[in-house]
């Protein structure tokens, strides 16, 4: 496996040595933001028991709330795939933006113009300083890897790690089949 560099809409995949990390454990993250300042992302494998409207009450939708990482876990952000109706929207990569105008968003949801498909919503961010991640690469805390899905807002939660370790081979393919509680091992 040759090793990559973060950049902004590639996928950050927690090595199996942190299966004990409450916060990153068995995680995928999609990274929205690599520059000299530092890294954000949002893990896009971790459904929370909230749908939207259990959140905001005056969207009437019962779209997920993903976790989207430890980081300001009282506030909601989104990316998706509709630059051409949410405005102010920040292009990740690969036709998928970062956020826009909250309050047309929200006529839009009410309205059913938008599809589940079609955008994520996470509580909180995942985020690194520039120092931070480089050295989270180092202890191989981390792989990164190309986004090779055609719609990452699509995918099933469940199995996305374990698919990841699965194509990694090798000593991979054993921990992707470890159970979620080792110690039921």
């Amino acid at each position: 496996m040759t090793k990559q560099n973060p950049s902004k809409g590639k996928l950050l995949v927690s090595e199996p040595s942190i299966l004990n990390d409450k916060s990153f454990n068995r995680s995928v993250i999609y990274l929205s933001e690599h520059n000299e300042d530092g890294t954000i992302g949002f893990i896009i494998n971790k459904p929370t028991e909230f749908i939207l409207n259990d959140l905001i009450k005056d969207i009437n939708c019962d779209f997920k709330i993903y976790n989207g990482g430890p980081v300001e876990q009282e506030n909601l952000y989104f990316i998706h795939k509709l630059p051409n109706l949410i405005p102010n929207s920040i292009q990740i990569d690969k036709g998928i933006y970062w956020g826009g105008n909250f309050e047309v968003l929200t006529n839009l949801l009410n309205s059913n113009a938008i599809k589940q498909t079609d955008i994520r919503f996470f509580l909180g961010y995942s985020g690194w300083s520039v120092t931070q991640l480089k050295d989270e690469l180092e202890e191989s805390t981390w792989i990164v890897v190309e986004n090779n899905y055609s719609n990452i807002l699509n995918i099933q939660s469940d199995d996305i790690w374990k698919n990841q370790l699965l194509d990694f081979g090798g000593e991979y393919q054993i921990w992707a089949n470890a159970p979620k509680n080792l110690n039921l091992n």
